[in-house]
């Protein structure tokens, strides 16, 4: 059984490669390359704090597999990062590029820091401070980074400032996530959510079922959660519940309303990392009850879209009957000893890398538009990553349908064969 407690992303992500690379029936020397970074840095990030004392903050970056391309990954800030963490998201970022097949590797970045508790200026020099350690081994023809949790285009911005101070050049194509106007694209923010709710939208359509009058409930309220919510609603569908984390009692309420949450009523009562005011959403009607109920709702949809480890063998058998379609938004929300349960149910199951593709796919579109100094209209930037979702979808789908696979396991025949493959014609192994 995986608890909170023992819980290893980066045994989990090996887990499941281990079990499609016996699908493939990889060579040994494959697997030994794949299942590993191929580099990880890991080290420290002194900064001056406003009140004139120093602390020491700790910074990741891994380099899954570049055989595809750059390596491509967000970087995230979080008090309980950790080199695995790290790890486990570099190698699904290695097959969510190329599930969607965009010519990307996959990458992963962090540092260990709550900005809850740091000022705009600390934030600044964390920031500054991870490119210095890492300058060398990252840029736009090496590595890509992106925002994640708890990072913004801001942080991208300083990022893509110290990086390019260090070179003494201008190099937009660096970093993705950037502000609109300095070398962002438009559509990136929505990017995620939207990407999520693409590939729900055929798999209805696969299943048969009208999305409008279809019902979800989502864990998470930053970023993908409120475009996923947002794009949901205009496919006629009803979101009843939302969770999210509470930074004052440091503990996650769900919140419920069964006629449906008002996306615009709830953004205007959260803070900046999308912490819902409990009191407030009370005073508006919402039934406010524990954290873990998000799971528990008879609703059609349900969707992950905060952190890894959220559906597991102690909560997957609270998924009420009425489930079916769980959309992964989050990275490695759901374990594999909760995926036995799902597939038993005969749950249908959009993976991670596959239904929360759209950021590092418009990231990409980012990208190639920072390189070629050119952007494209926000209309234009959408149709294409619709595109890209819907061939992805249906490329994973038709697998798993002609060989019976559980999605999770056809996305992932497609992407590791992919990679394999380029390392096999580079003559890597």
């Amino acid at each position: 059984m995986t608890t909170a407690g023992s819980f290893n992303p980066f045994a989990m992500a090996q887990a499941q490669f281990d079990g499609v690379a016996e699908l493939l029936g990889l060579d040994e020397a494959t697997r030994q390359l794949l299942r590993e970074p191929l580099r990880e840095y890991s080290f420290a990030i002194p900064v001056r704090m406003d009140d004139g004392t120093h602390r020491v903050f700790r910074g990741f970056r891994v380099q899954h597999n570049d055989a595809r391309g750059a390596s491509k990954g967000g970087i995230r800030f979080h008090p309980q990062e950790s080199l695995d963490t790290v790890r486990a998201l570099a190698m699904w970022m290695s097959w969510k590029t190329a599930v969607v097949d965009i010519p990307l590797g996959g990458g992963k970045g962090g540092v260990i820091c709550d900005p809850h508790h740091l000022s705009l200026r600390e934030q600044e020099q964390i920031c500054r401070g991870w490119v210095r350690q890492v300058a060398r081994n990252v840029g736009p023809l090496l590595d890509v980074p992106a925002p994640d949790v708890m990072t913004s285009a801001q942080h991208m911005l300083w990022m893509l400032d110290e990086f390019e101070t260090i070179h003494g050049g201008k190099y937009p194509g660096f970093i993705t996530g950037k502000p609109v106007g300095l070398g962002g694209s438009l559509g990136r923010t929505e990017a995620t959510g939207y990407g999520v709710v693409y590939t729900l939208r055929d798999a209805l359509e696969r299943l048969g079922i009208e999305a409008r009058g279809t019902t979800a409930s989502v864990q998470g309220f930053g970023n993908v959660a409120r475009h996923a919510i947002e794009l949901f609603a205009r496919l006629g569908g009803t979101t009843v519940c939302v969770a999210c984390w509470d930074q004052a009692d440091q503990t996650s309420y769900s919140y419920r309303r069964a006629s449906g949450i008002d996306l615009d009523e709830l953004r205007g009562i959260t803070d900046r990392f999308g912490g819902i005011d409990r009191n407030k959403a009370r005073d508006l009607g919402y039934e406010v009850l524990d954290g873990g109920a998000w799971i528990e709702q008879q609703v059609d949809v349900l969707i992950p879209a905060a952190l890894e480890n959220q559906i597991n063998a102690d909560n997957v058998t609270s998924i009420a009957p009425s489930v079916k379609v769980i959309a992964e938004g989050a990275n490695g929300p759901t374990t594999p000893e909760a995926d036995a349960e799902i597939r038993r149910r005969g749950i249908f199951l959009l993976p991670d890398f596959l239904a929360n593709a759209g950021g590092v796919t418009c990231s990409y579109f980012e990208q190639v538009q920072s390189n070629m100094n050119y952007y494209w209209e926000r209309d234009e930037v959408l149709r294409r990553l619709d595109r890209k979702m819907t061939a992805a979808f249906e490329g994973v789908v038709e697998l798993a349908e002609s060989r019976k696979l559980y999605m999770r396991d056809a996305a992932y025949v497609i992407a590791i064969d992919r990679v394999a493959q380029a390392c096999h014609d580079r003559g890597w192994v």
